[in-house]
């Protein structure tokens, strides 16, 4: 075997996502550095003047080099198609859905014209590729997704939002198609992408993946699995390219997806009909296709539910001004009666009772409130009860408008209600998310093997364990300190309302992460709890829940479900048919699985149960 020559050796190039902190990368020579530097200030000076004279420019990058052509054996290279190591190409990208009567063509060699006068005057290596949105477009129509790989590898220096979007969903799909392979049949940029009006902070993506060989799992697992593994993998690509948009996935199954198209679910036509695909393998295409032929024609159960919404909207139209009147000022003024009540610490009270509490709270007993307040509210609700019960039948805009302006007088009045409540809890909901932040935040520690937790190490253990060792952004380390600071600014008589309020609002959003965590972690030991039975020519399994055990007797049909008690001897009793929603609930609701003992009645039991001698298998 003979060796390769480290220096002809092809080498795969560097992924950004491998470099190691710490990694030195060369050091620049002067003469580079200055190099670098007055491009960059004529970069800046391009982007500028390009700019004042094409405002429909959307965004402009650096392109790779050009790398040289393959050549035919035995063929020689012209040197006039050797690329020019010194020019820079610079790709602009033309929104052109707002150009007016002016051609694609002549856009083009317009825009192209103006650019490259303006690159000549500034530096004569830059040379301008100018290419419009809806040629982008039409090349991943015409699957040409090299162009795409391309824009995704480029340096972008200005961007109102699509190359951002280009270079993170680019590198997500990439993930998707090395993870899953041949399942992922299309990826999909939806919304506003390449309308031209794509937000800087909002990227849409939808993602088919073919699950008509899947026979192991039901749908709905393989969907929720499918789901976290790929929304995971968004995060990882956000952070890799470093684009902080909002990175939406919509994850579908194809014989979901299929379902939605035949019975004309308007989110799927809008997807096929506006969608661009950056990723296709035979099946979003000849869809779209379809529907722009008038080829894809809505199921006939489709049309009946459609045509029936219609007979119900002309009836329901016939009694609108009435109910809207009703239900609208109603619940304006009852959804804010009901919060002020829960401020004060009552659960969510009748709409009646809510106007006896306000009284008897608010009137009389802490005196915040004046009567004519409950007044106003009772004769709202009465109002509405009496269009509920059919008892008024119409209403006059005289008294439409005196409802409105009563209304909008008690909102005024509940609002400044609120502020003198919140000045009363701010001790209180500091406290609150102290200990409950603390709390939740230990017991996440505990799920991850972490012990000798103390107040004093909480934010040092969760830097450790949470953000470096499970990849949390260490922006939420950084809320957890604020709370416990926030702690001793409001006991020493520091805190601002303005800082009691960010600390509230960014306690929500670390809860959230906790309670998130908690509840995968919660989902890896629940997935310990299955226990797989061989039988005949079939497999089955069981799912040993706390109290509860469910069994599917064949793991090709598991939408055919039963449930068991757990008995204190082991046996599993008073067997019945379930279905896969009922298990969805006891997993949501049990707190941890049962424990993995098998006694020799639970075997005798799920011997009984399956009617076959059977062997036993636990998940690994």
């Amino acid at each position: 075997m003979t060796k390769s020559n480290p220096s002809t050796e092809k080498k795969d190039p560097v992924d950004p996502a491998q470099i190691k902190p710490g990694l030195e990368l060369p050091k620049l020579t002067p003469d580079m550095q200055e190099r670098m530097t007055k491009i960059q200030k004529d970069l800046d000076t391009f982007k500028e003047k390009c700019l004042a004279i094409r405002p429909d420019i959307t965004g402009m990058s650096l392109l790779p080099p050009l790398q040289p052509q393959p050549l035919p054996p035995g063929a020689t290279r012209d040197p006039r198609d050797t690329p020019n190591p010194n020019e820079i190409h610079i790709f602009v990208l033309i929104d052109d859905a707002k150009a007016e009567g002016l051609a694609k063509g002549d856009l083009i060699v317009k825009s192209t014209d103006e650019t490259t006068k303006i690159a000549k005057e500034l530096n004569e290596h830059f040379k301008p590729q100018v290419m419009l949105i809806s040629e982008l477009k039409e090349a991943c129509f015409d699957a040409k997704y090299d162009i795409i790989q391309m824009v995704a590898t480029s340096g972008v220096f200005y961007d109102k939002g699509l190359l951002s979007a280009l270079k993170v969903a680019e590198l997500h799909k990439n993930m998707a198609t090395k993870k899953f392979d041949k399942y992922v049949v299309s990826y999909i940029a939806v919304g506003s992408l390449f309308r031209g009006d794509a937000a800087p902070n909002d990227i849409d993506v939808a993602i088919v993946i073919d699950d008509t060989d899947v026979k192991k799992m039901s749908r709905f697992e393989l969907r929720d699995k499918l789901r976290a593994i790929i929304i995971n993998m968004g995060y990882d690509a956000s952070q890799i390219t470093g684009v902080r948009a909002q990175f939406h996935i919509q994850t579908y199954i194809l014989t979901d997806f299929w379902e939605n198209v035949k019975d004309a679910n308007p989110v799927i036509f809008t997807m096929l009909r506006d969608g661009v695909p950056l990723y296709d393998r035979g099946v979003f295409m000849p869809w779209k296709l379809l529907l722009q032929m008038g080829r894809i024609k809505p199921s006939p159960e489709a049309i009946d539910m459609n045509m029936e919404i219609g007979d119900k909207l002309i009836d329901r139209t016939k009694q609108k001004l009435l109910s809207v009147v009703g239900e609208d000022l109603f619940y304006a003024v009852m959804n804010p009666t009901q919060a002020a009540l829960m401020l004060y610490g009552i659960p969510p009270p009748t709409p009646k009772e809510a106007v006896k509490l306000m009284e008897e709270i608010y009137v009389k007993k802490e005196k915040l409130l004046e009567k004519k307040y409950v007044d106003i509210l009772e004769k709202i609700r009465k109002t509405f009860k009496d269009i509920e019960h059919g008892e008024l039948k119409e209403i006059s805009g005289k008294e439409i408008d005196k409802l409105l302006a009563d209304c909008k007088d008690y909102l005024q009045r509940i609002k400044k209600l609120f502020s003198e409540i919140e000045e009363r809890n701010e001790k209180e909901t500091i406290i609150e998310i102290h200990t409950t932040s603390l709390n939740l935040t230990r017991d996440l520690l505990l799920s991850l093997g972490v012990k000798n937790i103390s107040l004093q190490k909480i934010p040092q253990l969760f830097a450790k364990h949470v953000c470096e060792e499970e990849k949390v952004p260490m922006k939420y380390h950084k809320m957890l300190e604020d709370v416990i600071k926030a702690k001793k600014d409001f006991d020493a008589k520091k805190l601002t309302k303005q800082e009691i309020n960010k600390v509230r609002r960014d306690a929500r959003e670390y809860i959230r992460l906790l309670l998130d965590m908690l509840d995968r972690k919660q989902a890896i030991e629940v997935s310990k709890a299955k226990l797989i039975l061989r039988y005949a020519d079939k497999l089955g399994e069981v799912t040993f829940l706390k109290e509860v055990a469910f069994i599917v007797k064949d793991t090709n049909k598991r939408e055919e479900i039963w449930i068991a008690s757990i008995e204190k001897d082991g046996s599993l009793q008073n067997v019945k048919k379930s279905d896969p929603s009922e298990y969805e609930k006891y997993i949501k609701s049990i707190k941890l699985p049962h424990e993995k003992i098998l006694k020799s009645t639970t075997l005798e039991s799920l011997k009984t149960i399956i009617g076959e001698d059977i062997e036993i298998l636990w998940k690994a």
